[in-house]
């Protein structure tokens, strides 16, 4: 959700922050602002709702004076509409100080009225503004902006990333953080806050993970860290292993489009050092390689598309490695009493490493004695911080909203997780094993041969521009992948689909099928010994004698289905459990060309946020 940018440094204030901001428009925003103080400590501030260029247009006709400090955001709604008035920042102590925040402050209603007694005046319906006017309280009585950030978080609940500027300390940006996510770049004679390293990639490759309950105090010579106690804390430094170049569309239509073509080398990269001579080597692993070995149940927790690729993984785990795997959606986990030990791994699945439902899952998790493995794709996150051991996907950025390329690597790096539990439990012979492991490697040039030849799809979209309503139908592995498809049209195209395990037809769906229903159906492999083709295909003529048009995706030279499909996309020949890593790859084509056919923003849907940071 909300983007935060923080600098100190050179007199180019305004620049940083309004370029932070761009590169972290793909969390999803409905307002900005920024605030700098000038050479001369004099406060100044902007905001608009609606797009960052709005802001940019209003500080084009009215500019403030820019200077060597300040703090920009970038808000979504929560507390109080998309006003100029909600918009962050929030100014107190006269003007003389600035705050901006992420998060939700659910204690602010006492807050607010404690403030009201004392003749506080509130401009805003936020609960952010509370926390600006409690930090101007402390700071009137300390005269340092650091500890009356220190005491005003002592006061609040919730979830909070927290920025704050005065006049009377320019060169100074204070930050705090709990359950939201804040990372430091570490410059040359400056130095930048952030909600993720997108804010200040193009100056900084170096970074400071700032930890839970931290309070962060950057000036363009320092950097130093406290807990909410007041005790030095440390803060671990990474290097950011992609450049502002990455998160640029680069001549691609939108976002999307660029991030689909990146699935093959998203794959590539998370195969990348983990398989060699046909055996798999996750040396991520190693902080509880003992304890793995102990495993007897796997618990993967996600939201959305990530929870689909947790459906995808616990077929291969529970093939190969023979543990059984519930799938649980994290936002119901920890509110069922969960049983859990230490022989339980909890799997968790998240692309921004922030997905607050995620993350307080995993705190329940590892709370209740269970041990937690992240897959993530974010460099510095907290769920991988919070968790005992984590596989990385290094994907690079994703701008887009709804994942693509994300959905790919959170597959691979299941399946990889898969063979490793396999290898460790002796589920499968080394043979078989390498046999595996060879399908993955010959995995990206088929995703790119699938993309290439992707061009039926384009055609498609147009020609169903208008369609109402989408079904998709898959078998075993096909059924999260049927889920993924609907999910992606739901989001970018903003009309009825629904995924279903084609076996539950029969079971009430059916009843949806009407003259001209378009019906997506993903065929497994005929030449499976187990495969449930013949029933898929005898599922496709039930829907076609009751007029449906069915668009199957099929695997080449699979002629079966021909007579009963409307139109067939082909994919390359693949194992079963391969072959719907590349059976998704036209969905989220389709789903993109469609949007695009509607004249709708396939980057930044409607109502969606990059990265859900509150719950």
């Amino acid at each position: 959700m909300c983007g935060i940018v923080g600098y100190v440094g050179s007199a180019r204030s305004t620049e940083v922050l309004l370029g932070g901001l761009r590169r972290l428009e793909y969390r999803g925003y409905d307002s900005a602002g920024i605030a700098v103080i000038d050479a001369d400590g004099a406060l100044s501030s902007a905001k608009k709702a609606g797009k960052l260029q709005v802001l940019a247009d209003e500080l084009a006709e009215h500019p403030i004076a820019d200077g060597p400090t300040g703090i920009g955001h970038t808000r979504w709604a929560t507390h109080g509409g998309p006003t100029d008035g909600n918009a962050h920042p929030h100014l107190a102590d006269g003007g003389r100080l600035a705050l901006i925040h992420n998060g939700i402050i659910e204690n602010f209603a006492p807050l607010k009225a404690e403030l009201l007694a004392e003749g506080v005046e509130f401009t805003s319906e936020t609960d952010s503004e509370v926390a600006a006017h409690l930090v101007a309280r402390e700071f009137r009585q300390t005269h340092d902006l650091t500890e009356a950030m220190r005491r005003t978080v002592a006061l609040l609940e919730g979830a909070f990333t927290l920025l704050a500027v005065h006049a009377d300390q320019p060169g100074v940006v204070v930050g705090a953080r709990r359950n939201s996510p804040l990372v430091v770049g570490l410059g040359d004679g400056e130095n930048f806050l952030g909600s993720d390293v997108a804010a200040f990639v193009s100056y900084t490759q170096r970074a400071l993970a700032i930890g839970q309950d931290q309070i962060v105090t950057i000036r363009p010579d320092s950097v130093s860290v406290i807990d909410f106690d007041g005790n030095p804390a440390d803060a671990s430094e990474f290097e950011v292993n992609w450049d502002a170049s990455a998160a640029e569309k680069g001549g691609w239509s939108s976002f999307m489009a660029k991030e689909i073509s990146e699935e093959p080398e998203a794959v590539q990269k998370t195969l990348l050092g983990r398989v060699h001579d046909g055996a798999i080597t996750l040396h991520d692993l190693e902080p509880i390689a003992d304890r793995l070995q102990q495993v007897d149940r796997v618990i993967v927790i996600a939201c959305g598309t990530a929870a689909y690729a947790g459906l995808l993984g616990k077929y291969a785990i529970e093939q190969w490695a023979r543990v059984p795997v519930e799938v649980e959606l994290a936002h119901e986990f920890r509110y069922r009493d969960p049983v859990l030990d230490g022989r339980t791994l909890v799997v968790s699945i998240s692309q921004s490493g922030e997905t607050m439902d995620t993350l307080m899952a995993v705190k329940y998790a590892r709370e209740h004695g269970a041990q937690v493995l992240s897959i993530c794709n974010t460099q510095g996150a907290t769920i991988p911080r919070e968790s005992d051991a984590v596989i990385y996907t290094h994907a690079g950025p994703e701008v887009a909203v709804a994942s693509t390329k994300a959905f790919l690597a959170q597959g691979v790096a299941l399946y990889l997780l898969g063979l490793h539990l396999a290898t460790l439990r002796g589920t499968l012979s080394s043979e078989e094993i390498a046999a595996q492991v060879a399908e993955l490697e010959a995995l990206p040039p088929k995703l790119q041969q699938t993309i290439d030849d992707a061009a039926d799809v384009t055609t498609l979209a147009r020609w169903m521009a208008d369609t109402r309503s989408v079904l998709f139908l898959g078998r075993h592995v096909g059924y999260p992948i049927a889920l993924e498809g609907a999910l992606k049209l739901k989001e970018l195209a903003y009309i009825h689909a629904e995924g279903f395990a084609a076996g539950e037809l029969k079971h009430g769906p059916i009843a949806l099928i009407e003259p001209g229903q378009i019906v997506f159906v993903i065929v497994p492999s005929p030449r499976d010994p187990r495969s449930l083709h013949p029933k898929v295909v005898s599922n496709i003529q039930e829907i076609r004698a009751r007029g449906a048009r069915v668009i199957a995706i099929a695997e080449e030279g699979d002629a079966a289905v021909l007579p009963f499909a409307d139109e067939v996309l082909r994919i390359p020949l693949a194992s079963p459990l391969i072959e719907p890593l590349l059976a998704v790859a036209p969905l989220h084509m389709f789903a993109m060309e469609l949007a695009t056919a509607k004249g709708l923003d396939v980057d930044q849907p409607r109502n969606l946020a990059k990265s859900v940071t509150v719950e």
